[in-house]
């Protein structure tokens, strides 16, 4: 079987990795060691993915950067990636663990499981006990001895054990509570929240989000404030502040470029919006990250 590979794509103005798998549209997965994955996937510079990764680190030392948080390496850790998201290893020695690499497609068997990831996303880098590193790095081994051997119906106990996996990861982070309701109020919610954390969307309008969602600019916001305790304007400036550090950190765009990628059509009102969101300039972020 052909080892998964990365590969890398532009005009993403941040260097985007692809997942290259030789059957794609059966098996939109891979799992392996940092080595048998390759090269990338320990890359040292700022990048993002259009699929999802999931890391077990048992060695190494440095530091993980995830959106410019930085999050140090003492093994064993569980870590987390989403599309999108901006991620390097930062001056990592002897990185060493297991990756699990996976399209959004490989959620469909259990769509919940989006959700799941989106609880975990505020909680991206677990510290585990010896104990939890056993029980996780047996998952990863089962999870890799069913994607080697692919009897019949493999892959719905593939998808299986990601659920296991990331159900376990939530206990582990403080028991984090799961919120699934299905009434309609949530799910306008949880598309609002796919569609704001989803880069291509970043410079659209409280209005612009309703109108995709089908509902009033007064129903967003009463269901958003409900279930996430602020207005559907907050998050929607949290996500433009989010992409327009990705976009400084990541890549070589002028601000001027950074600023019309995120929709505004003045840089000096971006960068007035940039510094009243973060209290610092773009450039002097800028600088921070170099």
């Amino acid at each position: 079987m052909r080892a998964p590979t990365l590969d890398t794509e532009r005009p993403d103005p941040v260097e985007l990795h692809r997942l290259c798998v030789p059957d794609p549209e059966r098996v939109p997965m891979a799992i392996g060691s940092f080595d048998s994955i390759g090269p990338l996937s320990r890359a040292d510079f700022p990048h993002r993915h259009t699929f999802y990764e999931l890391v077990l680190v048992t060695a190494g030392t440095g530091w993980h950067v995830v959106d410019f948080a930085a999050h140090p390496i003492r093994p064993p850790h569980l870590g987390f990636i989403a599309p999108g998201q901006v991620h390097w290893w930062r001056d990592a020695v002897g990185l060493d663990g297991q990756v699990l690499l996976f399209t959004d497609e490989f959620l469909l068997a259990h769509p919940r499981d989006r959700e799941v990831w989106q609880a975990l996303g505020r909680r991206p880098w677990l510290n585990l006990t010896g104990f939890e590193r056993r029980e996780f790095a047996a998952l990863f081994a089962q999870l890799s001895a069913e994607y080697r051997r692919r009897d019949a119906g493999f892959l719905s106990v593939l998808q299986s054990y990601l659920h296991v996996l990331l159900v376990r990861a939530c206990r582990v982070a403080d028991g984090m509570a799961l919120t699934m309701a299905t009434d309609r109020p949530a799910a306008v919610v949880r598309e609002f929240n796919r569609l704001v954390t989803h880069s291509g969307w970043s410079g659209y309008s409280v209005r612009d989000y309703a109108t995709r969602l089908g509902v009033s600019v007064g129903y967003l916001t009463e269901v958003v404030k409900q279930v996430r305790g602020v207005t559907p304007g907050q998050l929607v400036r949290r996500a433009r502040v989010l992409e327009a550090r990705r976009l400084l950190g990541g890549s070589d765009l002028t601000i001027a470029q950074v600023s019309h990628a995120l929709g505004f059509s003045d840089p000096a009102y971006f960068c007035r919006f940039f510094r009243r969101e973060t209290g610092s300039t773009p450039g002097s972020f800028r600088r921070s990250v170099d």
